[in-house]
């Protein structure tokens, strides 16, 4: 489908799209708003890394070609408008000419270009550019992505969380793009804030970049992003008022205990293109995960109601498969596994898993991605008695940090885990990579089940580069009900994510990228 922003002032748009509602406040400029993130950044250069940690500092730092709205809908953002070519093999990006990097220096397409191919050759959403040929920089502020075949989901790689436009004067200089210095020290980009101090581990602070390209944004004077790891600190931060505004998160008993609160604001909005959900991974090349039928016997034995409504307080919802109920390529028509402990000791009996005298068939270790307790950690001890009622022993490996567990996923060492992954606003972008047999490699957040489907791969495939949006969503209809049933890995829950925020924070980010967007319209009342 053609699609075309008519050129018009971009601010003007910019400020239509996001104006605060009639008979609200009028925002007051000036101010520091505290976040608190549940992960530490280790890096602030979006454009070879992913996570929240990465995501929401570098969406402040670095401007996207587009924005989005609330409605799925590209807005103008460094790019004041594009068209997309009839055969769908090439897309028009013209931009802002009076945009500037941090060190004075004007964004250009030359820095476009550098920035796309950087991307689609470092970050490791490797479907999420891989169409892309080149781009052609006829002027300045124009630049022209060609593609090997149509790429419906381009629009969405171009926002805030996925392609940060890189200076090339500064990440074009031959060192290894994923080590430069410049990713965590004299960071440069051209978004609404520039990076002061790092503290790894504690806090981040970013000031107001005062010769931003839309006028009057941000409000604020700066933003103190504070590592807590710990979700009951970020409760009794947010208590005190030291933190105003905490996202991405899911402890149950703390949202319960924040409902109560009367200076606090709990919202589910903003997460829309995160597309989240909770599974258990299998390793597909590991005996006995390489038998369908243990999988699915391990399927059967959980209780994903039970997850939802006892775990999760009704905060959850069940998953059916390996695409989030959110996105238009859903399919409920899908292979179910009800609960049945019958069942699952039945396909364990045939896949000649036997009973002990100890009533024991097989011990596995469950490893868990750190940081989030209720969408991990309570789950992988969950798996401890759930399974043992049919015989399999668990040991749950508590991980050091994030890079311990990354570790045993990049290698392949692990029996079990419990995982999560984002859809990032189409199924090409965090869906495929699971999937995909050309994607199992030495990384965190790519195919660690390991699965090989040929017929998987050729659907994929094939929907990735359909722009009609019927035959797509068949293609991805088809995918589910062929992964659902070969059972790589067991899709427990969506995520629940919430944001927590004091009453003293308004507009705070609610569109489909949530805090993962540039953070423009946010202001603070002094009470």
């Amino acid at each position: 489908m053609r699609q075309a922003i008519a050129a018009f002032i971009a601010t003007l748009a910019i400020a239509t799209a996001l104006a605060a509602p009639a008979g609200a406040q009028e925002p007051r400029r000036g101010g520091t708003l505290v976040m608190g993130q549940s992960t530490g950044t280790t890096s602030f250069n979006n454009a070879v890394g992913s996570g929240t940690g990465i995501m929401v500092p570098g969406a402040q730092i670095f401007a996207s070609p587009v924005m989005h709205d609330d409605k799925w809908n590209p807005k103008p953002y460094l790019a004041e408008s594009w068209e997309l070519s009839p055969d769908s093999l090439s897309m028009t990006l013209h931009l802002r000419k009076d945009a500037l990097f941090h060190d004075g220096a004007p964004v250009t397409s030359a820095d476009v270009a550098f920035s796309i191919l950087t991307i689609r050759d470092n970050h490791p959403f490797n479907t999420m550019l891989a169409p892309v040929d080149r781009v052609d920089t006829p002027d300045a502020a124009t630049a022209i992505i060609r593609l090997k075949h149509p790429h419906p989901a381009l629009l969405y790689a171009m926002g805030p969380p996925l392609m940060p436009i890189l200076p090339k004067h500064i990440y074009g200089d031959g060192r290894p793009i994923k080590t430069h210095p410049n990713n965590t020290r004299d960071v440069v980009g051209s978004g609404p804030f520039r990076l002061v101090e790092f503290k790894p581990g504690d806090q981040i602070v970013l000031e107001r970049f005062d010769r931003f390209f839309i006028k009057d944004r941000p409000y604020l004077d700066r933003i103190i992003l504070k590592t807590y790891p710990d979700s009951q600190t970020s409760i009794l931060e947010l208590e005190a008022g030291r933190l105003l505004l905490q996202p991405f998160f899911n402890r149950v008993l703390e949202l319960d205990r924040a409902k109560a609160n009367p200076q606090l604001v709990i919202t589910n909005e903003g997460y829309a293109a995160v597309g989240g959900i909770n599974w258990l991974l299998f390793n597909n090349k590991r005996k006995p995960f390489d038998d369908v039928r243990v999988r699915q016997a391990f399927a059967y034995a959980i209780d994903r109601d039970f997850i939802v409504k006892a775990l999760h307080k009704g905060l959850s919802k069940v998953a059916t498969g390996p695409i989030h109920s959110g996105f238009p390529q859903y399919s409920p028509d899908v292979t179910k596994y009800s609960f049945n402990l019958k069942k699952a000791e039945e396909l364990l009996d045939a896949a000649g898993l036997k009973k002990g005298p100890d009533g024991i068939r097989l011990k596995v270790t469950c490893d868990y991605y750190p940081g989030d307790e209720d969408g991990q950690k309570r789950l992988a001890e969950y798996m401890k008695p759930a399974l043992k009622k049919i015989g399999i022993e668990v040991e749950v490996r508590a991980p050091a940090d994030f890079a311990a567990w990354a570790k045993r996923m990049a290698t392949k060492d692990f029996d079990i885990s419990m995982d999560a992954a984002f859809a990032w606003g189409d199924p090409v972008i965090g869906v495929n990579r699971t999937y995909l047999s050309t994607n199992i490699r030495p990384l965190v957040f790519t195919n660690n089940a390991q699965y090989e489907n040929p017929k998987v791969d050729a659907l994929l495939d094939a929907a990735g580069r359909e722009p009609d949006a019927d035959k797509r969503k068949a293609l991805y209809g088809e995918f589910q009900k062929i992964v659902t049933a070969d059972m790589p890995l067991f899709w427990l829950t969506e995520l629940p994510y919430h944001t927590i925020y004091n009453k003293r924070v308004h507009n705070p980010p609610t569109t489909i990228w949530g805090t993962a967007s540039p953070m423009l319209d946010v202001w603070l009342s002094e009470k």
